[in-house]
């Protein structure tokens, strides 16, 4: 029998269908057990597109489901149908007034973060890597939100499943790149080994959010790295010198 698919839910977003999946329910095998969404992965392609397919069914039924080639960048782009498979637009995050698209963000580490205007009828998903957190991403889909319509006062926002400050190690290059940006970033490094710190990637999304006045911000805290069972986790599958990683999806729709 085949397992449940694993969805987390966020309070700040009742009301509206949306889901932070995990790594259970679909049909991939070996590295990609089981529910494996991601187009770039060397897993199977018919197993991906099974995947894709439950876990949209699951969250939104008969909704299209909407992905992104995603490029770690800050750049937010405004949907108003699906893309072919080959031809996703380069972006990290994107926003739709159109009921029927399902707005997919693919991680495996990085911070997906899933908004909503529900007066507004106004829905944005992001892709949160340490660079594209760092360059606004998530100002840019809060900026693409408004431009539909949206009011920044009646955003809610919720930061899924991503890399927790324990088991993101960092050295002091990295740290110094953000301190540079602004100095009150030290708030986010947690001293390691000499020369070396964890990162808390969720509390640092979650400020931007903040700054970008968005006043509902949901952190769920869920370590990808830690919890395998559940998780998809780049940096677990580099340590051990996998070859490849699966992408586990969250989702929103109207």
């Amino acid at each position: 029998m085949a397992a449940k698919i694993d969805i987390v839910r966020a309070d700040a977003l009742n009301g509206v269908a949306h889901g932070f999946l995990g790594r259970t329910g679909g049909v991939s095998t070996g590295l990609f057990e089981s529910l494996n969404v991601g187009l770039g992965s060397d897993d199977v392609k018919a197993d991906v597109d099974i995947n894709r397919r439950r876990a949209v069914e699951a969250v939104a039924p008969d909704s299209t489901l909407v992905t992104l080639h995603q490029v770690h960048s800050p750049d937010a782009i405004r949907v108003t149908h699906g893309f072919p498979d080959d031809d996703r637009p380069e972006a990290d995050a994107m926003v739709t007034d159109r009921p029927g698209l399902a707005l997919g963000i693919l991680t495996a580490d990085c911070a997906p973060i899933l908004l909503a205007d529900r007066e507004a009828g106004v829905i944005g998903a992001a892709h949160a890597g340490w660079k594209g957190a760092m360059t606004g991403v998530a100002k840019s889909v809060v900026e693409a939100m408004e431009e539909l319509g949206a009011e920044r006062s009646r955003i809610a926002a919720a930061i899924g499943p991503c890399i927790g400050r324990g088991s993101y190690e960092v050295d002091d290059d990295f740290r110094k790149r953000f301190e540079a940006i602004e100095p009150e970033n030290e708030q986010y490094f947690r001293d390691g080994a000499p020369g070396h710190h964890y990162f808390d990637l969720e509390a640092y999304v979650a400020a931007w959010l903040a700054f970008s006045s968005v006043d509902t911000v949901e952190t769920l805290g869920l370590d990808t790295y830690v919890n395998e069972d559940r998780f998809f986790s780049y940096r677990r599958a580099t340590h051990r010198d996998e070859p490849d990683y699966g992408r586990q999806l969250s989702v929103i729709a109207l």
